[in-house]
């Protein structure tokens, strides 16, 4: 059964527009006790961090709906997809006719989050005008729409988060220093779900029930191998990665105990692998890359075979490839999975 972070009122984040903060690990709870302690002062800016797939967007609508803020809009923003060239005009807004097919007015995203929360995720995506301009609207609380004589002032709480290191954009010149100044107020680090001791069980366990109820299922539980496989895997995409590969499973399996392998972590994999290098300085660059690709292919399909003890199916599921395609993988390169 799903646990959700016990003796704190944090628990009640479920209800606040349904945000499945769950977890009961040391680091997770500590970064609940945070986020309640941060949304009583709804006047500060707050900087999330976190890896990719952590849940840094239900950490920022936490903050949000717990603070007095609530019954008011949570506007977010994905800076990574806002054209370069139209980034100002979608955050600030623009009057008619104040540029060549402004045919009428056009309110932007700052000022739709009057009395609330605007979440601007991937901040560190920004294009250099619209840091000036969010750099000037924490400043002074006002901003001036684009054709517009006057300014307008709002009120609204600036939520950012990056998964990047903003030290190192900072220093590189892609994001500037002042502006970080004024965005790293409050900062709330998100830890990664290898850090988060416990809760891929408890979590595995609420996704499982979660999408039961969705596709109108029987319940489902993970074989106590999976779990533990679940356990010691790495999962650089976080909790993300452990949803959608759940998600994945519930669909495509019919057996009430799913037999789940966590995915091959192809760096480390890599890494692994023994590679021959003799005599590679005496072929052509192609021809080098060629061999190496070849041996890496081989190396790697045998080992993954290996793991999935022969089962095609399971190893091209791990491999995250169509089994028919995984299968002229090994006759390719005459790897016969009875034999592995």
């Amino acid at each position: 059964m799903s646990k959700v972070a016990r003796n704190s009122d944090a628990s009640q984040l479920v209800r606040f527009g349904g945000i499945p903060l769950i977890g009961e690990s040391p680091a997770f709870l500590t970064l609940l006790r945070t986020v309640e302690r941060i949304a009583a002062h709804d006047t500060t800016t707050v900087l999330i961090r976190g890896e990719t797939g952590t849940g840094k967007e239900l950490i920022a609508r936490a903050v949000h709906y717990l603070g007095a803020r609530r019954a008011c809009p949570f506007v977010p923003v994905n800076c990574g997809a806002l054209p370069e060239s139209l980034a100002e005009n979608e955050l600030f807004g623009h009057r008619g006719g104040a540029f060549t097919g402004a045919t009428q007015e056009s309110v932007g995203l700052v000022r739709r989050a009057h009395g609330g929360s605007l979440f601007l995720d991937e901040v560190d995506a920004l294009p250099p005008r619209a840091q000036v301009s969010l750099l000037r609207f924490l400043q002074e609380g006002c901003f001036r729409p684009l054709g517009a004589t006057a300014e307008e002032r709002v009120d609204v709480r600036v939520l950012a988060a990056s998964n990047r290191c903003l030290e190192t954009e900072v220093r590189e010149g892609r994001f500037r220093q002042d502006l970080y100044y004024r965005l790293d107020v409050i900062t709330l680090n998100v830890p990664p779900l290898r850090e988060r001791t416990g809760d891929v069980r408890i979590l595995s366990s609420h996704f499982l029930k979660q999408f039961a109820q969705r596709y109108a299922m029987r319940d489902r539980h993970l074989h106590e191998q999976s779990m533990r496989w679940f356990e010691q895997y790495g999962w650089p995409g976080n909790v993300r990665q452990l949803e959608n590969l759940i998600h994945r499973e519930c669909l495509l399996s019919e057996a009430d105990e799913l037999d789940i392998k966590a995915p091959v972590d192809f760096a480390a994999l890599a890494s692994q692998l023994p590679i021959d290098q003799a005599g590679l300085h005496e072929l052509s660059y192609h021809s080098a890359k060629l061999r190496v690709l070849q041996e890496f292919d081989r190396n790697y399909l045998t080992r993954l075979i290996a793991l999935a003890q022969g089962n095609v199916t399971k190893a091209a599921r791990l491999a995250g490839k169509e089994r028919r395609a995984f299968g002229k993988l090994l006759k390719r390169y005459g790897i016969a999975p009875s034999r592995v």
